[in-house]
């Protein structure tokens, strides 16, 4: 598709907002999928090379200034984050964690990479003994005992999802190099001057916008186990009483990098377009070198926490998978457990948003959501 001049219209049919003339088969396809399901509530939002193209909502849940917990699509900021750190040469992928994080270097951990770190290798996505809600949600605890925990692989040899415990990891890692939190830096380096509407703990005067994450329903039918691997219970089973990451106060406040920032769909695709694509016109935070270096598949393949093949990562970020198709070999991204994701395809221009307030069991990114973005960068890249 080529450029032409950008004309945004209001949405007359069941799904509210604006939309690119250009994505009236888009638009249709989400007042369909709302007319199927009375209950589905989701914001949607999309840039293209820097220009917004969709922002639309949908359904009882939510409205359009709503934020929620999108789970793991917070991830994002992580490597995002971490991203603005390599731009700036303060962070070397294949330099030792200790490197930085000198306490890191027990247990067999000593030559662990930055790289290894944050592509799920390390074998850290759990502590021994287990980890409590309280020390997770807290700065340095949850990382003072990772680092004196012993992974569960060697290091390198295998990779699984470290669904929390990399927020802490990389915070610590954030805070040696930086000297503030990553929940600071990335507030003060790209949420604040980028004016991203995606928050890493949510102001109190902000909270009347808070809508709260709907239980999936599972299907009577549905003989399913939770977990798919023996490391799996022992990764998702905190120490002591227990807390709801999306829901609970104490989690949103605090706005854990690995799963409860806050948000609306349009601040999430507005984050990912002002850093890899540019936005109003400005240049993009990371230069096209590093958003190919954040970008680059990491690992593929079985994952030991998650026991499910064919997943795929690299920098904290999910890549394109046959069961998640949603760009090409260069875009990457991250889903939420409750339905949300988020991602950019440098290649097509698209940055693309998605948050859900109850989402289709068994959870994962909504395979609806996976789609809409293949098909816009389709759509743009025709």
């Amino acid at each position: 598709m080529d450029g032409g001049r950008l004309s945004l219209s209001p949405l007359s049919g069941l799904a509210a907002g604006v939309a690119d003339d250009r994505l009236a088969r888009i638009v249709e396809r989400l007042d369909d999928m709302l007319g199927g399901d009375p209950d589905l509530s989701f914001q949607v939002a999309a840039y293209h090379d820097g220009a917004l193209v969709l922002d639309a909502v949908g359904g009882p849940h939510l409205e359009s200034d709503s934020v929620m917990v999108p789970f793991s699509v917070t991830k994002n900021t992580i490597g995002l984050t971490v991203g603005l750190l390599i731009e700036r040469g303060l962070l070397d992928l294949d330099a030792p964690v200790a490197q930085y994080w000198p306490e890191f270097a027990v247990k067999g951990k000593h030559a662990v990479t930055v790289r290894q770190l944050l592509s799920h290798q390390a074998g850290l996505p759990q502590a021994t003994p287990s980890l409590s809600w309280g020390e997770l949600l807290d700065d340095h605890a949850a990382a003072e005992r990772l680092a004196q925990s012993r992974p569960f692989w060697q290091p390198g040899s295998a990779f699984g999802y470290h669904a929390i415990t990399i927020g802490n990891l990389a915070t610590e890692l954030v805070f040696r190099v930086t000297g503030l939190t990553l929940r600071e830096y990335y507030e003060r380096e790209l949420r604040a001057p980028l004016e991203v509407d995606f928050h890493l703990g949510l102001r109190r005067d902000q909270e009347h916008r808070l809508a709260p994450v709907l239980p999936m329903i599972r299907p009577v039918s549905d003989g399913s186990t939770i977990y798919g691997s023996a490391l799996g219970p022992v990764v998702f089973t905190m120490a002591g009483p227990p807390v709801d990451f999306a829901n609970d106060p104490v989690s949103w406040r605090f706005g854990h990098p690995a799963g409860s920032g806050t948000g609306t769909a349009r601040g999430l695709a507005r984050l990912f377009a002002a850093t890899v694509t540019g936005v109003d016109g400005a240049a993009p935070v990371l230069s096209a070198d590093t958003v190919e270096i954040i970008g680059q598949q990491q690992v593929r393949g079985y994952d030991e926490v998650l026991g499910q093949p064919g997943r795929a990562h690299s920098i904290v970020f999910q890549k394109p998978t046959a069961s998640m198709a949603f760009g090409g070999p260069r875009a990457f991204g991250h889903d939420g457990a409750a339905g949300a994701f988020a991602s950019v395809d440098p290649d097509t221009g698209v940055a693309f948003a998605y948050t859900i307030a109850r989402g289709p069991w068994p959870g994962g990114g909504d395979p609806r959501a996976v789609a809409l973005a293949a098909d816009l960068g389709t759509l743009f890249a025709s």
